[in-house]
């Protein structure tokens, strides 16, 4: 058996205070894209986000693929920012359960809506890769598709439209992925009620026990008796 001194740990790396690669990849894009970029967060050492407006979407596909050099396609799908009006489904339903709150907190860059759009691309020979977002109206969800511009994005693009709601315009066929051509709703937004989840436990949850009682615990509770 090995034994480890406090001598033999190492501690991780600090992060960088600073990140001149990805500072100069956002200052690109911001300057190919101007106003359109409307939020900006950098991770030293880590990663790079980008928020741009929704009718500078696909504009900034074909940036980051042509001028940037990011022609690895890797995700493009969304997220709806609202807290559950229904409560955490892995809290057990014969809990109470605490009044939802109905803050919006949009996470890194930024945002102004409910519902946003996020993708990301890589640049394989230079290791380096940036989020993308986009704000969409919570009442006009309809955005331009990336698939000018990455073959790729075809089926997120079309999960994304069944599972949120959301308009690719320009993609030639946002069929269905996963649910049957009749299902109404969009399972994905947190205003959509999972029933299941509401009348039966989440499988994770488990009824825990009462530890019994210990030696010394019932010597004691005997000697009072």
């Amino acid at each position: 058996m090995i034994r480890l001194s406090s001598a033999d740990t190492t501690e991780a790396p600090e992060a960088p205070a600073t990140d001149e690669v990805r500072e100069a990849l956002v200052a690109e894009l911001a300057a190919e894209l101007g106003d359109a970029v409307v939020g900006t967060h950098i991770e030293p050492g880590r990663d790079a986000w980008v928020r741009v407006t929704r009718e500078a979407w696909r504009e900034c596909a074909f940036v980051v693929r042509d001028h940037l050099g990011l022609r690895y396609f890797e995700f493009l799908s969304a997220i709806d920012w609202l807290p559950s009006p229904f409560g955490k489904s892995e809290d057990s339903p014969t809990d109470p359960r605490p009044e939802p709150s109905t803050e919006i907190v949009t996470g890194l860059a930024g945002g102004d809506t409910r519902f946003q759009l996020l993708a990301r691309v890589h640049s394989l020979p230079r290791k380096l890769g940036i989020t993308l977002k986009a704000d969409l109206p919570d009442d006009d969800l309809v955005v331009d598709s990336w698939l000018p511009a990455f073959a790729g994005a075809n089926w997120h693009e079309r999960e994304a439209h069944e599972m949120f709601g959301i308009d690719f315009t320009g993609h030639p066929h946002l069929a269905h992925l996963y649910l049957p051509g009749a299902f109404e709703g969009h399972p994905l937004r947190k205003d959509f009620p999972l029933l299941a989840r509401q009348i039966k436990p989440w499988p994770g949850i488990v009824d825990v026990e009462p530890m019994p009682a210990g030696d010394d615990e019932g010597d004691a509770e005997e000697a009072e008796a």
